[in-house]
């Protein structure tokens, strides 16, 4: 009986794991455009959004709206996502990437923290809201970043998210970023803690979301955890 319990109990586990969707934004492109792709995305509670960093040196850090192009963290006590510096070679066999848990459907406003990259339009939002109030949208937000006196980082460390590496993806980014639908203060916050592996060892696929011509949602994957793969094996194992 204790066998068999333990043997459903993983199988639960690994039926919710399974059940996870994965939007994938890419970070910039092979062409050096500065933008995400897509750049205005909708993600439910409990989604998780992994960037995968194209070739150069790009951070996704989280603003408010009327404060683009610097950390939440100056304005409040959010300390925001930041993925920090991920430094990309074109030789590189292994794409970085900065994974998110999505816990709030609240719009959350992102930058690069790269220079001048913020004013130039590398911005996005994950679950933007005109319904609730028109005037906060990406273009509106693309606006105000223009207009930015400086881009400030949020510091070297990773921020609620997790780091890791996989595979380079087949496809390359040439597309427009994307105009996914559905603003309210970027207050949103996603957690995680920092590690670094394979793709093999994460279990997140790494599909491209910027292939097409005009990028109108993110890519979604299911998200498989290898580790509980083992932990069925090892419940069937005690069962026999």
């Amino acid at each position: 009986m204790q066998f068999t319990t333990i043997a459903l109990s993983a199988l639960s586990v690994a039926s919710a794991l399974a059940d996870i969707t994965v939007h994938v934004v890419r970070v910039g492109s092979v062409n050096g455009s500065l933008a995400y792709y897509p750049n205005n995305l909708v993600a439910a509670m409990g989604d998780m959004v992994q960037f995968q960093f194209a070739p150069a040196n790009h951070t996704v850090t989280q603003s408010t709206f009327d404060q683009p192009c610097q950390p939440i963290s100056a304005f409040s006590n959010v300390t925001g996502i930041h993925s920090g510096f991920m430094p990309v070679s074109a030789n590189d066999s292994m794409t970085p990437t900065y994974t998110i848990l999505v816990n709030s459907t609240t719009p959350m406003w992102l930058y690069c923290a790269q220079g001048m990259h913020c004013q130039k339009g590398m911005t996005m939002v994950i679950n933007e809201n005109t319904s609730a109030n028109a005037t906060r949208s990406l273009a509106n937000f693309q606006t105000l970043a223009g207009l930015a006196a400086t881009t400030v980082e949020a510091g070297p460390s990773v921020s609620n998210g997790t780091a890791s590496t996989v595979g380079i993806p087949e496809s390359s980014s040439s597309a427009s970023a994307g105009t996914d639908s559905s603003s309210s203060d970027g207050t949103a916050v996603s957690s995680g803690t920092a590690s670094e592996s394979a793709a093999s060892s994460t279990g997140v696929a790494a599909s491209s979301s910027d292939t097409a011509t005009s990028q109108t949602t993110s890519s979604a994957t299911s998200l498989a955890v290898p580790a509980f793969a083992g932990l069925l094996a090892l419940s069937f194992a005690l069962l026999i």
